[in-house]
């Protein structure tokens, strides 16, 4: 028991901010739904906003308690009245909320005298709670500005009890004449609120009657508009022509239901907040890809959104199990398609719905559940789900890790195609991770898309980093504001990590970062003294205004000072500007290579980072903007064939001279990926294109297609066609051995065969036979091909007509 209750504390502030918000678009459903009975319309909005101010005064009581300011002593005051006030408001409301539903639904003619009785019981105990601010009849305030509880506090418990009692009389003397959802909705709030009143007298602290109220109160809406839809569907067998005048308000009431209703759901599982919108967003994206209309993607959106509507029917404990599952829960856990075609086949004007939820873990292959089905005998959208559905579980926080990076997301999808997904879609998802450079698709975005950082209080070293900025060769501007904290000593300034991993943050565990290839490159200090950790070589310069001295003094009397940074990177070289009222410092760094990503993380010892905001200038720079302090470190150093060898430190930033192609034409080179590559897709590219004057990105220029060495292709261009066969030859041992040979340096030859508008690029590399079909519609006057690839070296490039 004391653990649930420690729990519930830890987390009742967060959820009395979200049911708040629940509370608050409710209202606004509520108050733009044209179908209800006015007064009950009325009523039922009451309802919503007493129950959305009442967590928001609640919360704030919570927030204000112990601060003897003069605005925390009015808001406590106030926060307390409030919630106390709204409780009987919302209890007031519920009463008239049920009279409301006994004259229209149930068909009485008087009120029971009862729910009267109610009504004037709310009235004292207003009138009362009024007279105890007063007196401290209910409670008081320590010097301290925090509550405690009076010796009358029971009777504020009293009313609210007799009157639920009052009501469940009349609950049970109407029961069978109340419509089966309704009398759910209303025996809940009379029963519910009873027992956690009596929980709540014996544990102090906690808002469990408060935050159950809010619930039962969003309960009453949501079953309200599942009565209020049974409604609609009655009157649509009568008037039709009334409703298609209400389709676009339907439309908008059906979208606003089915996120609800995706919100409860993934509300199961605290790990998969928003998961339900994120596969129907993702979903769309794939399909508008998939150049399907207007209509698909909308009835897309809608099945994705409710593809895991069956976890309704699946126990909290087996959802949220942070263990492994037994055989049996897992079998439970299976049948939430099954559950879920089951509750959407009921929705015979929407079929789409429980196909996408009764498929979506079906695999390619055949070996997925409920049916097993394999290959195109799996339904579209459920094939799409699927891959939407894979991708956001991989890239979302889960209680034994964090979202997995992107790059290694996207490994997981080469090695599914075929198997778990269906090629087609796959290649889509890819191509989507492969325009998402700054990974914005996923559950939290990494902190080098976003405007602003939160404060940050450093105590003692490295134990405070922000998430990482993504450092490029378009310059970003960082501000921000730093103030000592209590332990003021010379040292206490804001200081900057320079880093890579997987994902953008910095790590101090030895597991992570061997798993997120962590590396540090160099902290810097405000007042500009580096730690190096793995940098070739550092140039600084300093030029003081005021001078350190009066930095220091002005520090140790707590002023908050200003700290601006100015970095940019090119190729290997970083270069930093850092700068305020009293000094300033350019510093440039030679980074062990080209290829690595950089990610500046700001950190302290004992001080507070505030006002944090950054953005990229739009100056991008090129060779010679960073003065070298270190040679270039190459892996083309070699004799060239045919054209001039070149090195692709990362995605596409290089690329060979273009080659005229005729039919019968190898082109043979040699290739090797670099030390830092890790990935499948570390490797050489091939382009195909077409320009005015061969050059690539000439005039008219036009790309056709782009070959990978591990198989995939894609087609860049709306006049060409690709189609892509990969086999696996016996040589072929694993991906891991496929990605060691490549690191060793192969031979490449490929093979091109022109058949009028038919282009075709052959080879066998590392075990892998490719074979890229390339269909031109419209007029191409010459075509050509260039070599570049990810984090490659290509050298000795070998013509042969």
């Amino acid at each position: 028991m004391k653990f649930i209750v420690d729990v519930f504390t830890k987390y009742q502030l967060n959820m009395m901010f979200a049911l708040s918000l629940i509370c608050g678009m409710l209202a606004f459903f509520v108050l733009i739904n044209k179908t209800l009975i006015p007064t009950r319309k009325y009523i039922l909005l009451s309802l919503e906003l007493c129950a959305m101010f009442m967590l928001i005064f609640d919360r704030k009581a919570y927030l204000y308690r112990g601060n003897t300011t003069t605005l925390g002593f009015w808001m406590v005051r106030i926060s307390n009245f409030m919630v106390f006030a709204l409780i009987i408001g919302i209890i007031f409301s519920f009463t008239l909320y049920f009279i409301n539903l006994l004259i229209y639904d149930v068909g009485i003619k008087n009120t029971p005298r009862r729910l009267k009785i109610s009504c004037v019981l709310c009235f004292v105990a207003f009138i009362l709670l009024i007279i105890s601010q007063f007196t401290d009849f209910y409670y008081y305030f320590d010097e301290f500005n925090r509550y405690h509880r009076s010796g009358g506090f029971m009777i504020c418990y009293l009313f609210p009890l007799i009157i639920l009692v009052l009501e469940l009389s009349v609950i049970i003397e109407y029961y069978k004449r109340i419509g089966k959802l309704m009398r759910v909705s209303i025996l809940l709030f009379s029963i519910v609120p009873l027992i956690s009143s009596i929980i709540q007298i014996f544990t102090y602290g906690i808002s469990l009657t408060n935050i159950m109220l809010v619930g039962l109160v969003i309960i009453i809406y949501v079953i309200e508009l599942i009565d209020m839809n049974g409604m609609i569907e009655r009157a649509n067998k009568h008037e039709i022509e009334a409703v298609r005048n209400e389709q676009k308000n339907m439309h908008l009431l059906f979208k606003q239901t089915a996120t609800a209703l995706a919100n409860a759901i993934d509300a199961k599982d605290k790990y998969t907040h928003g998961h339900s919108r994120r596969v129907a967003e993702y979903s769309v994206k794939i399909a508008k890809y998939a150049q399907k209309n207007e209509q698909e993607c909308e009835e897309l959106y809608f099945a994705a959104l409710l593809h895991d509507v069956g976890k309704i029917g699946i126990k909290d404990s087996i959802i949220n199990k942070e263990g492994k599952l037994t055989d049996e829960e897992y079998g439970a856990i299976k049948m939430h398609p099954v559950i879920g075609m089951q509750i959407l086949s009921s929705i015979s004007q929407s079929p789409y719905l429980s196909i996408g939820a009764h498929f979506h873990h079906e695999r390619y292959d055949g070996h997925g559940y409920p049916a097993g089905l394999k290959g195109e005998d799996i339904p579209d959208i459920a094939r799409i789900i699927a891959v939407a559905d894979a991708y956001d579980a991989m890239t979302s926080r889960r209680s034994y890790r964090d979202p997995i990076p992107q790059q290694l997301v996207r490994e997981e999808l080469v090695k599914g195609i075929g198997t778990q997904f269906d090629p087609f879609y796959a290649k889509i998802m890819i191509h989507l991770i492969d325009l998402d450079s700054e990974y914005m698709m996923k559950e939290n975005k990494v902190k080098s898309t976003v405007e602003d950082i939160e404060p940050l209080v450093c105590e003692a070293y490295r134990s405070t980093f922000s998430d990482g900025i993504l450092l490029t060769n378009d310059v970003t501007h960082i501000h921000l504001s730093s103030y000592m904290s209590d332990e003021r000593k010379r040292e206490n300034i804001p200081s900057y990590v320079l880093f890579d991993s997987l994902d953008g943050r910095i790590h101090d565990d030895e597991h992570k970062r061997r798993d997120l290839l962590y590396n540090e490159y160099a902290i810097i200090r405000s007042d500009g003294i580096i730690t190096p950790v793995d940098i070739r070589n550092v140039q600084i310069k300093t030029n003081e205004t005021l001078g350190a001295s009066t930095e220091s003094k002005a520090m140790l009397r707590g002023e908050n000072i200003s700290f601006d940074i100015e970095a940019v990177r090119f190729k290997d070289h970083l270069l930093i500007r850092l700068f305020n009222r009293f000094r300033f410092h350019e510093i440039i760094i030679a980074l062990p290579d080209s290829t690595r990503y950089v990610y500046l993380s700001l950190t302290g010892e004992y001080c507070v980072i505030e006002d944090v905001d950054f953005y990229k200038t739009g100056e991008t720079i090129g060779d010679g903007y960073i003065p070298r302090i270190a040679e270039e470190i190459s892996y083309i150093d070699v004799p060239s064939g045919d054209i001039p060898n070149v090195q692709v430190d990362g995605w596409r930033s290089d690329i060979s001279e273009g080659i005229e192609i005729t039919d019968g034409m190898k082109l043979i080179f040699h290739t090797m990926s670099l030390p830092t590559a890790r990935l499948v897709w570390h490797c050489p590219f091939i382009v195909l294109y077409t320009s005015d004057n061969g050059l690539v990105n000439g005039k008219n220029y036009r790309e056709l297609s782009v070959v990978r060495l591990d198989g995939e292709c894609w087609e860049e261009d709306d006049y060409s066609e690709n189609r892509v066969n990969v086999s696996k030859l016996e040589s072929f041992v694993d991906w891991n051995d496929w990605k060691a040979l490549n690191k060793a340096g192969q031979e490449c030859e490929l093979l091109f065969s022109i058949d009028n508008e038919r282009i075709t690029i052959t080879t066998e590399y590392c075990g892998l036979a490719i074979c890229c079909v390339t269909t031109i519609t419209g007029s191409v006057p010459k075509l050509y091909a260039a070599l570049t690839g990810d984090q490659c070296a290509i050298t000795n490039v070998r013509i042969k007509r």
